[in-house]
């Protein structure tokens, strides 16, 4: 191959990740449902910052992300499924925050929760995000600073943002299925070994090896670790789990000087409520036509959603570098785990070994 040719082909690699990268997808998504996103994340906000107990709010909102699991099936339906996912949603927080009491079974919990979310999320086909935000409250709840006698009230807080988010979401379905037809309820998929459990086990195995990692560097709140290693590692494809990647890592570094930005302006309680329902209300629109364009908007209201109680007690300039740094660590092993995912030679390897220790019905 001549330098030439050699220089083509380059070129002609580097249009198509290009493009890759800047695909926009369709999206019959109407302006009423990320408006209900705002909604369910945002009130918990406002209410938290009139009795002046903004940190209250905050878990609230943790436990309003659950409407974003509604499902666009009949009303009967979508409610019981909101309803079981906020239900896991509260287990995934207080085990997390359990867990915060006692660091060395950090690792191991999320292990644990990270397997188990990921079986019943494929078992049951439940759509994007997915295992993604249990995990993420998981993680939030096992980095959050609380003594032993706030565990029942921080429960009780996200449990309220929960039901919160599933009267919204019942409001917003009565409103939105009298011009919309729903979509049938699909029968669930076949539950074979290698979907439900092969694959769950090696993502939650790579998600504590993402946190152990962590852990070892001595990253502090290392909670977004294992998110984004748990965001880039649920990729269908390894091509897709390579674009979630390179999206996830361009989206994050400009959302951490979007960020960065924000945290430079003088924030009260007011401010940080309305800009996390804006940013909320911007990300619902944007992530189903370019996760790269709406990460960037998901990395500032991550960062507020965990930081805004404690916000001027440190550096902002650290806190950007930290969770830039905790990004690529967790897009570096989820890419890792991928490749392992989906290499038919590491699944002859250790599937059938699996099997033996797992009972799975055939």
């Amino acid at each position: 191959m001549t330098q030439t040719s050699r220089w083509a082909e380059l070129k002609r690699l580097i249009r198509a990740e290009f493009g890759h990268l800047t695909t926009i997808n369709p999206s019959d998504r109407t302006w009423q449902m990320p408006f209900a996103a705002a909604l369910a994340s945002g009130l918990p906000l406002l209410v938290g910052a009139y009795f002046d107990h903004l940190e209250f709010g905050l878990v609230s909102s943790l436990g309003g992300l659950v409407f974003l699991y509604l499902p666009n099936t009949p009303l009967y339906h979508r409610m019981v499924s909101l309803m079981a996912c906020a239900f896991a949603m509260n287990a995934c927080y207080t085990l997390g925050v359990m867990s915060h009491f006692f660091p060395v079974l950090m690792m191991p919990v999320l292990v644990f929760i990270s397997i188990l979310v990921t079986m019943l999320c494929r078992f049951y086909a439940v759509g994007i995000p997915g295992s993604l935000f249990f995990i993420m409250a998981a993680s939030i709840g096992a980095y959050s600073p609380h003594e032993v006698l706030d565990v029942p009230l921080v429960v009780g807080l996200l449990s309220m943002g929960s039901l919160l988010a599933c009267l919204i979401a019942f409001f917003y379905s009565v409103y939105t299925l009298r011009s919309r037809a729903p979509s049938p309820v699909s029968p669930l998929p076949p539950a074979t070994f290698d979907f439900v459990v092969f694959d769950s086990v090696v993502i939650g195995l790579f998600v504590g090896i993402s946190l152990l990692l962590a852990q070892i560097l001595h990253l502090e709140r290392a909670y977004w670790v294992p998110v984004s290693c748990l965001a880039v590692i649920q990729g269908a494809s390894l091509r897709a789990i390579w674009n979630k990647q390179m999206q996830r890592v361009i989206g994050t570094g400009i959302g951490l000087l979007v960020a960065w930005c924000l945290l430079l302006l003088p924030l009260e309680k007011w401010s940080i409520s309305l800009t996390m329902m804006v940013l909320a209300f911007i990300i619902e629109t944007a992530v189903v036509r370019q996760y790269a364009f709406a990460a960037i908007f998901i990395t500032p209201m991550t960062i507020l959603l965990a930081e805004a109680a404690t916000l001027g007690h440190g550096s902002a300039a650290t806190m950007i570098q930290a969770r830039f740094f905790d990004t690529v660590l967790g897009c570096l092993v989820g890419f890792s785990g991928g490749i392992c995912l989906h290499s038919p030679r590491f699944r002859e390897l250790l599937a059938p070994r699996m099997r033996r220790l797992i009972p799975f019905p055939k």
